[in-house]
């Protein structure tokens, strides 16, 4: 019995733990946003390894879920409904949900982890230190850069996705389904509202703020050494992933 409370005492106090340092870190954030000469320079470098480098990995994803997507539909509605119906499930469903939600998830797993493990070997090898030695603010230096990266290169990878997605799913539509291009366009334009584009961009924006800050917060904390950088790769990857589905669900119940 004394070792399960012991057990609880110190979970709770480590969960306090790590919402007082989030805290801090959110903090330190927005003082270090007056910086702007550290934090401009290392943006374009930021934006293109957030962006470019995840490219072939978000449309490759993007375009296999609009076929699939396609593929399902017309499974579910053959001899109920018309098949050009098809082309709004696919478009509702890449714009709405897949679009955002899949990119993120993806991004969490490739953009989340690299930011975790290159700032935690800087902080177990001493790097980060070396940088407030220098009076070089850490935070304008690494933290914020990433941050408005995944702002900003987050939603433009989600538009891509989006349209790869819908392409994917056109194609499909019409070389299996027996669909042709004008019926498919006709059930994508007929649940189509500008606010549903709107909606996924801001999903997508929380989306960036969410990855690149946990993975920023996770290898600002790192210690260890190498099986340090480990898990706190590892706990990046997982705490990004459920804060996305957790956004999502409150995001659609805010917002639509």
């Amino acid at each position: 019995m004394t070792f399960m409370f012991k057990a609880i005492g110190h979970g709770t106090l480590f969960h306090f733990e790590n919402i007082g340092r989030f805290g801090i870190l959110i903090a330190a954030m927005f003082r270090s946003l007056r910086d702007a000469r550290i934090f401009l320079r290392r943006l374009p470098e930021q934006m293109y390894l957030i962006g470019n480098s995840s490219l072939p990995i978000v449309l490759i994803t993007a375009t296999f879920s609009g076929m699939v997507t396609s593929v399902q539909a017309a499974y579910q509605i053959t001899g109920y409904v018309p098949l050009y119906i098809v082309g709004s499930a696919v478009g509702e469903s890449m714009i709405l949900e897949l679009g955002p939600v899949i990119t993120a998830l993806v991004l969490a797993g490739r953009v989340g982890a690299s930011i975790a493990a290159e700032l935690g070997t800087m902080r177990v090898t001493e790097q980060i230190d070396a940088l407030e030695s220098l009076a070089i603010n850490p935070v304008a230096f690494l933290v914020i850069p990433r941050v408005i990266a995944g702002m900003i290169m987050v939603p433009v990878l989600t538009v891509l996705a989006d349209f790869v997605g819908i392409i994917g799913g056109w194609l499909i539509s019409i070389a299996t389904i027996d669909l042709t291009t004008t019926e498919f366009f006709k059930g994508f334009r007929m649940w189509f509202k500008t606010w549903d584009a709107v909606y996924g961009i801001i999903k997508s924006l929380f989306f960036g703020v969410g990855i690149t800050v946990i993975g920023c917060y996770e290898g600002f904390h790192t210690s260890g050494g190498a099986e340090g950088v480990g898990r706190a790769t590892t706990r990046a990857v997982v705490s990004a992933c459920l804060v996305i589905l957790v956004l999502d669900y409150v995001l659609a119940a805010l917002l639509l």
